[in-house]
């Protein structure tokens, strides 16, 4: 019963962020570029979730049904331009779509390969909290551009939440040495981010990070 409320309550978090985030844009509290990234924060959250209600032997085939939905939805809006809070500058970007790509992929195999579903939830919320805060900080007050676009400012604000949230993350899951694994996922969910144009970043940031992880845990 717990994966048939993990389901229902995915659906409800995913629309009450989406719905927030296009009501705050209506009200002129956020431009077209916040809202995005309240809705990129938001769901990010979705794998906590999934992580408390997604349990036993059939987890993995509950947990995927909402990024497959997701996939397809948000596709929809990228051609049809539905739910302007989720596209950049009202004419879509598959960075939307990516996202639920990434959650599929990391869904399957963190939660139905090795059965470590923190890993994922490592970079998914890596991806979620540090690339979205840093293009907060970096559209705001970066200064010193770097690749694509992005700034020193942005990749530094980068790199220190991705460390707090993988520290965070491993101390709760018990991972031994903890602080050292997180400051070398920090370090390579950074350089995939700067390196990464944007959009595909939310496709290369929760995989390149979570596969970080995962060879750290190894050695």
């Amino acid at each position: 019963m717990n994966n048939v409320w993990g389901l229902i309550l995915s659906y409800i978090l995913i629309f009450v962020i989406i719905g927030i985030s296009t009501f705050l844009q209506n009200k002129k509290i956020f431009g077209d570029e916040g809202a995005r990234k309240f809705i990129h924060i938001g769901v990010s959250n979705w794998w906590i979730l999934a992580m408390l209600f997604f349990t036993g032997e059939d987890a993995v085939w509950y947990a995927v049904i909402a990024p497959i939905t997701f996939i397809f939805l948000n596709y929809l809006s990228y051609r049809l331009n539905i739910l302007k809070a989720m596209e950049r500058g009202g004419k879509g970007n598959l960075g939307t779509v990516y996202f639920p790509i990434s959650l599929l992929i990391l869904v399957i195999l963190t939660f139905g390969v090795i059965k470590q579903p923190f890993i994922g939830a490592v970079g998914i919320l890596v991806m979620g909290y540090g690339d979205g805060l840093a293009a907060v900080i970096g559209t705001k007050y970066g200064k010193h551009k770097l690749a694509f676009g992005k700034s020193v400012e942005g990749s530094l604000t980068m790199f220190l939440v991705s460390l707090v949230v993988s520290i965070t993350i491993l101390l709760i899951s018990g991972v031994p040495n903890a602080y050292l694994i997180a400051l070398g996922v920090a370090l390579i969910a950074t350089l995939v981010e700067l390196a990464t144009p944007k959009g595909l970043d939310n496709l290369s940031v929760p995989l390149f990070t979570s596969f970080a992880l995962y060879l750290l845990l190894l050695i």
